[in-house]
């Protein structure tokens, strides 16, 4: 498993088609870890770009933290991943509360941004959308061990079951990680969207309750454009191949038009 140190610390990270020119940074959410990319996503993408994929401190095989789950330091985490894997500018996409890093990353270093996607990503001041992240996480760990393999094709035995029950429970008990998220509850109100370079995807799902949130960045993004997916917040588990082929879709056809 590739681990490299980022600001001192140890991040679990994944790359596809390490020779392609353009690079996709993909971020998870809360309570989840990279494997929500790399089973369905991540393959689609490779196709046509270099895909990193990294697991946000505590989670999955990344370092464990007590704190600094705030966007300011996830950020920057992210740029430190960026930078370390001596990258100039890169497409990101970002889900559920990683959809948050990706559009903090893009507000506070636009120059290293080239186009986002932002699937999912809940209003931090609603506190029912942090209520659905608490169940999606339960959802999301029935999946994971429904489809996880390593290179070896294992399935996930009860030790792996037991290794991510203790990291929730060391997310949820001995880290600032609900704080932090509470804390960032006016991120989007306050958010300067008029500073956002890079041309802007958004992926809701249709019977999402974080769906009004895309509207609202949609209306106030103005390089935005708006794609409702069938199903609900868990549209990645849900519909993992129409995300990745819209996703390609929109990450080439802006390409084609800036080399047009």
């Amino acid at each position: 498993m590739p681990i490299i140190t980022v600001n001192k610390r140890q991040v679990h990270i994944q790359e596809l088609n390490k020779g392609a020119g353009q690079t996709v940074v993909l971020i998870h959410g809360m309570f989840s870890n990279l494997s929500i990319y790399y089973f369905n996503i991540a393959p689609v993408l490779a196709k046509h770009f270099h895909v990193v994929m990294y697991d946000l401190k505590s989670h999955g095989m990344s370092e464990r933290f007590p704190d600094g789950y705030d966007l300011d330091n996830m950020s920057s985490d992210l740029i430190g991943l960026i930078d370390h894997l001596q990258l100039e500018k890169v497409h990101l996409v970002g889900y559920s509360f990683g959809g948050l890093i990706a559009l903090k990353t893009a507000l506070e270093y636009p120059d290293r941004v080239n186009q986002l996607v932002v699937m999912e990503a809940p209003d931090p001041q609603d506190e029912k959308a942090r209520k659905i992240i608490d169940e999606y996480s339960k959802e999301f760990l029935e999946h994971y061990v429904t489809n996880f393999t390593d290179t070896t094709k294992v399935q996930m035995g009860k030790r792996q079951m037991e290794k991510n029950h203790r990291m929730y429970e060391f997310l949820f008990n001995q880290t600032t990680i609900k704080a932090d998220m509470i804390r960032e509850k006016h991120f989007l109100g306050e958010a300067r969207f008029t500073g956002l370079a890079a041309p802007t995807l958004l992926l809701y799902g249709a019977d999402s309750n974080c769906r009004p949130t895309g509207e609202w960045l949609q209306s106030q993004i103005s390089q935005s454009e708006l794609e409702l997916i069938p199903g609900d917040h868990n549209i990645p588990i849900q519909e993992p191949q129409l995300i990745a082929e819209t996703i390609t879709q929109f990450l080439s056809k802006i390409l084609t038009q800036n080399h047009g």
